[in-house]
């Protein structure tokens, strides 16, 4: 923009300020040799103006990218009011806070022994068991035992894949088998697990 002002003032003075050698041709009003100092000290001044404007037109533009990269969004607060309590939250209260609850002591049961939260109280077989040394939740199957050709392997190439374990799944009134990836048993009794060392069960919480 500097350029086509620079551009415009030199085709004004080469139409309208020529010098006249003959001093034949009148000159515009304005065209004397003071005045043309003048011009020339005005599009300098114009030139610095529009210089300075062009600089503090960039500089704004520049603050304010600024400002809209680190402005925060303006999201609107509004507080949040609680629901009254009704009845119908008493049952959905209650289930909450039996979430999280843990078996003491854990026990194994057969197909007779109810599931659920075991107590001293209360004697449940858990449900929701999980094995420590392969990190696999044990499954458990009613009314079945494991074949005694079941080993190690079996259960670390099929484990939790039903249709490939209930190849070893042997059918029986009353007793449960249980297994993760690394271990397995068949239970007919209620048993406290803390009885058997060799498996790394614990309760994973209800």
């Amino acid at each position: 923009m500097a350029k086509e002002l620079d551009e415009l003032l030199d085709e004004v003075e080469s139409k309208f300020c020529k010098p006249d050698p003959l001093g034949m041709i009148e000159r515009p009003r304005g065209c004397s040799g003071g005045d043309i100092l003048s011009n020339d000290r005005n599009r300098d001044k114009a030139k610095e103006n529009l210089r300075s404007t062009e600089t503090y037109e960039k500089e704004d533009d520049l603050d304010g990218l600024i400002n809209e990269i680190f402005e925060e969004p303006n999201f609107d607060k509004k507080p949040f009011k609680l629901k009254p309590k009704s009845p119908g939250n008493t049952s959905v209260r209650a289930s909450i806070q039996g979430l999280g609850k843990s078996c003491s002591p854990v026990y194994l049961g057969g197909s007779a022994a109810p599931c659920g939260i075991g107590t001293n109280t209360s004697q449940r077989a858990c449900d929701h068991l999980r094995c420590v040394a392969c990190d696999f939740w044990v499954v458990s199957y009613d009314d079945s035992v494991w074949d005694k050709s079941c080993d190690y392997l079996f259960f670390r190439n099929n484990m939790p894949e039903f249709h490939k374990l209930k190849t070893k799944l042997v059918k029986k009134k009353g007793t449960r088998a249980y297994a993760c990836q690394c271990s397995w048993r068949t239970v007919e009794e209620l048993t406290d697990l803390q009885t058997d060392h060799q498996l790394r069960w614990v309760c994973g919480k209800h």
